[in-house]
């Protein structure tokens, strides 16, 4: 019996065109009506995810920043795994080419909104970058002095954005820094934008990490739970869930490992996976990859 629903958000509970479908709300909104707990997992931080979670009617836990932050959406913090600041300077002084797609994200409290995202010289005008830019402007700002001097809390994580090629040379960089024991990486590509986020978040911390221990805290198991996601930064999130879905636009390293597969994020394949496998409706048609 599945008694909690982990959703991604972009490319799994948002269609293509970042809008929310009748036929997923609908369908979250009735699992949460059967008794079936809802958490909204995501890479995105608490103050983008925000927008999207009020779309729905119904209350949320929010796994934001790929499991490092597990926040309500009135903003109650439930958990937070902190990336050492000492972590960041390291990966911000050995990754110095990457410095104009870098950004640090924080977790400040209100009143400090201009400054939950702090960058130095990323280029907001990037075509990949600029929606984000507008929506999410409020809480951004620019260093006044080098990005590692405003390392005086520890951050939320460092965060990185390019090209699919470059974020792919950073990764493996990453991954053979010497310090790589103490962080965590998580990279979400999408090939067809030719454009990737690379996340650097506290050793340990994942998608499905968060998901673990917010599971056990609610005092559930992994069977009872449900996962459905689209992308690389939910593999491990997929692999703790007993329930494990992924969409049929997902990306194809994903679809390769073998999870249930559900239809496309514009055709309803959210609802679908919700409609057969958590309310046990009949005539829905989610099968293996």
């Amino acid at each position: 019996m599945i008694r909690l629903l982990a959703i991604d958000i972009d490319g799994t509970l948002l269609d293509s065109r970042g809008r929310l479908p009748d036929a997923h709300r609908d369908a979250v909104v009735e699992a949460h009506a059967r008794g079936i707990e809802i958490a909204l997992v995501t890479g995105r931080s608490f103050h983008f995810t925000l927008p999207i979670a009020n779309l729905l009617p119904i209350p949320l836990t929010l796994v934001c920043n790929n499991g490092a932050l597990v926040k309500t959406k009135t903003g109650e913090t439930g958990l937070r795994r902190l990336l050492s600041r000492d972590a960041a300077r390291r990966v911000l002084a050995d990754m110095r080419e990457y410095e104009d797609s870098v950004a640090i994200i924080f977790d400040r409290p209100s009143g400090h909104d201009e400054r939950q995202m702090v960058f130095e010289r990323m280029d907001w005008s990037h075509p990949h970058r600029r929606g984000y830019y507008e929506k999410n402007k409020g809480f951004i700002a620019r260093a006044p002095a080098g990005l590692a001097e405003m390392l005086t809390e520890d951050p939320v994580q460092v965060m990185f954005n390019g090209s699919v090629a470059p974020m792919r040379a950073l990764l493996s960089a990453l991954r053979s820094m010497a310090i790589a024991d103490q962080f965590s990486v998580a990279i979400t590509e999408y090939e067809a934008r030719d454009f990737s986020l690379v996340d650097v978040n506290a050793a340990g911390c994942s998608k499905g990490t968060t998901l673990a221990d917010w599971v056990a805290r609610r005092r559930l198991t992994r069977d009872e739970v449900m996962a459905v996601g689209d992308n690389l930064n939910d593999v491990e999130m997929l692999d703790f869930a007993g329930t494990a879905v992924v969409m049929a636009n997902a990306t194809d390293a994903l679809k390769a490992r073998g999870y249930r597969l559900t239809g496309t994020n514009d055709a309803g394949g959210l609802a679908t996976a919700i409609g057969e496998l958590a309310l046990h409706h009949r005539g829905h048609g989610g099968h293996r990859g």
